[in-house]
């Protein structure tokens, strides 16, 4: 679980804080476990300071404290703040942009680069996946999507352009163009070459960093109809 540190500091010398933290910064180089930090000034005191700092999980936070060169800093940046900086400690329970990274990485990674690891770390074992193009709609466990995409990508080199993505809760919709140069034998198809396109609509739902259940919607028959034929329907 993503975990985010809150420190929270008043300084009359953060142009000194500030030098302190990129030599940090390339002290600690390959070693720290900070996946992403921000510094924000109070607008209403000038002096109020807050660093928001995340990390992969606790565990990593944990690891990157215990850094030689995190303690220096530490001890240096006290020396030039006004007062003992606080510290809150949080589990993140939703980020929706974590959730578009998540999605993205399925598009990306799994269905253009074959990257099959993906499904590990992003699939819960439970998946539900529903497939409008299917003739078996719904099929439940992350191996089942695996082989589905294993399936896609020996018969189509493909890339997914998306057009739209909307992030709300728990919920990440793609709007989504797909171009696949046929190079393997699809739907009784024999390989042609040819590069075919269709347009769909993909949404997952996100749960405690996982995908848990997803939604695809396109128009099989239409590439059926690119491809000259009618084949046999897609199977799962």
């Amino acid at each position: 679980m993503t975990f985010v540190q809150i420190i929270d500091y008043k300084t009359r010398r953060y142009g000194d804080l500030s030098d302190l933290m990129d030599r940090y910064v390339a002290q600690s180089q390959g070693r720290r476990t900070v996946t992403h930090s921000m510094i924000g000034q109070d607008r209403e005191d000038m002096e109020h300071y807050v660093d928001v700092v995340e990390f992969p999980s606790y565990e990593d936070a944990m690891k990157n404290s215990q850094l030689p060169e995190t303690d220096k800093m530490f001890q240096e940046m006290m020396a030039l703040c006004d007062g003992m900086p606080t510290f809150t400690n949080l589990d993140v329970v939703r980020d929706e942009q974590l959730n578009k990274h998540l999605v993205n990485r399925v598009f990306t990674d799994a269905a253009m680069h074959g990257n099959m690891a993906v499904f590990e770390e992003c699939f819960d074992a439970n998946y539900i996946d529903h497939d409008s193009g299917k003739t078996e709609s719904t099929v439940i466990g992350r191996n089942a999507m695996r082989a589905d995409m294993e399936k896609w990508r020996a018969a189509f080199d493909m890339t997914f352009e998306p057009m739209a993505q909307l992030a709300e809760g728990e919920f990440v919709t793609t709007v989504w163009k797909w171009h696949g140069t046929h190079k393997g034998e699809f739907m009784g198809v024999a390989p042609t070459g040819k590069t075919y396109e269709m347009t769909g609509t993909t949404t997952f739902r996100c749960t405690n960093g996982m995908l848990t259940e997803g939604w695809w919607s396109y128009n099989v028959g239409e590439l059926q109809r690119q491809m000259d034929t009618m084949g046999t329907p897609y199977e799962s």
